[in-house]
């Protein structure tokens, strides 16, 4: 039986850039042994997103209201996990994570056995590396899941993920709602999964507006500290 690969693409206001991203989809063949669904999550746009994704033919789940990053990834885990997927892999509906990396992180996972497997903009350098102040960002929150974690995760921002299914039935059950990325790691790593990370080549956004919006801040930083320190004393 081939292994069913779940594309979870969580969107708010994307109708600009999806057309690409889902047109890139269809082009896209996994490795042989996989079968690929498309599943569009419409976080309560105002835009034309959830149309668009339908000319498409992905399968679209459209939210009442707006659940932020955390709520619609999660939203996709519980698909994934109700309708028995192997794996389920999230990625941005902005352009930023080209289709064609699919199959190099399915390969990594076939090698390493990796539960989750994170596509990292630093392993090698290439490709968009987003802006200097995110880059202090990320480079801080690598030494903060260092400490709560014990592992060297150079990118633990990215949305680019893979899970398998036994990611899949933690996160289904337990993932952050705000800015879910660096926190989920400990999540994860409490829970004794393997996490590894493979070089991808990402591109820049191509149109509306980041999630993170501040995410150069103090503010936002303090937040995310403080909810990764939750995350880490809190009983499993």
């Amino acid at each position: 039986m081939p292994e069913r690969v779940l594309i979870v693409i969580p969107c708010y206001n994307e109708e600009d850039s999806l057309p690409l991203v889902l047109h890139k989809l269809e082009m896209t063949r996994l490795p042989a042994g996989y079968l690929m669904k498309v599943l569009v999550i419409n976080d309560c746009s105002k835009d034309r997103t959830s149309a668009i994704a339908k000319l498409f033919h992905a399968k679209v789940i459209d939210l009442p209201v707006n659940l932020g990053i955390g709520g619609a990834v999660q939203t996709g885990i519980l698909y994934a996990r109700d309708n028995g997927f192997d794996m389920a892999v999230q990625m941005d509906g902005d352009g930023q994570h080209p289709a064609d990396q699919l199959a190099k992180m399915i390969a990594f996972r076939e090698e390493t056995k990796a539960n989750v497997v994170i596509g990292s903009r630093f392993l090698e350098n290439e490709g968009f590396q987003s802006s200097f102040a995110r880059r202090l960002g990320i480079k801080y929150f690598h030494w903060l899941n260092r400490l709560f974690t014990g592992l060297h995760i150079y990118d633990s921002t990215s949305g680019f993920r893979l899970f398998d299914r036994a990611a899949i039935e933690i996160a289904a059950v337990n993932y952050p709602d705000e800015y879910p990325e660096p926190e989920s790691l400990i999540s994860f790593s409490k829970k004794g999964l393997k996490i590894k990370e493979v070089a991808v080549v990402m591109s820049e956004r191509l149109g509306g507006k980041s999630s993170i919006r501040h995410f150069g801040s103090l503010y936002y930083c303090f937040k995310v500290s403080l909810a990764m320190l939750f995350s880490f004393i809190r009983k499993t």
